[in-house]
């Protein structure tokens, strides 16, 4: 029939991360997945279900370490896994967000509403919800 509808292709991981590269990211394929990484900002990519790949938490490059965002209650910081600590700069923020949404629409992700209006972080570190999760928590002035 006339009116046959071309079947969607669907891209693999690799083709995906390759993609990237013409959005001016640098792509680091490792055996776990890939790291992508642009402007001093960098993600880890591994491959999910069907060959879509999932993104973790983009962080600030320190060497060849990735420092992932902290929201401190008070101010965000970037740490690394052996504890250094730096202050994120509203400049850092922007870019951030910025480094997130491209590397989403390169990857042909879904980009969230959520996660579009700004920097988001998993990682919170705030004083009065330490030890929540352990019973009752110390009290300061116990």
């Amino acid at each position: 029939m006339f009116f046959r509808r071309a079947t969607p292709r669907t891209l693999s991981f690799d083709e995906r991360v390759d993609a990237a590269s013409s959005y001016g990211f640098e792509t680091t394929k490792t055996p776990s997945g890939a790291r992508i990484s642009r402007k001093g900002f960098g993600c880890w990519v591994k491959e999910g279900p069907g060959g879509v790949p999932e993104p973790g938490e983009p962080g600030l490059l320190l060497g060849e370490h990735i420092a992932g965002l902290v929201d401190g209650g008070y101010q965000k910081f970037f740490t690394t896994h052996d504890n250094h600590k730096i202050a994120a700069l509203a400049e850092h923020l922007t870019a951030i967000h910025a480094f997130q949404e491209d590397l989403y629409e390169a990857l042909g992700l879904t980009s969230l509403y959520n996660t579009s209006l700004g920097s988001v972080c998993k990682n919170h570190l705030y004083d009065r919800v330490k030890d929540r999760d352990q019973g009752v928590p110390k009290r300061p002035w116990e």
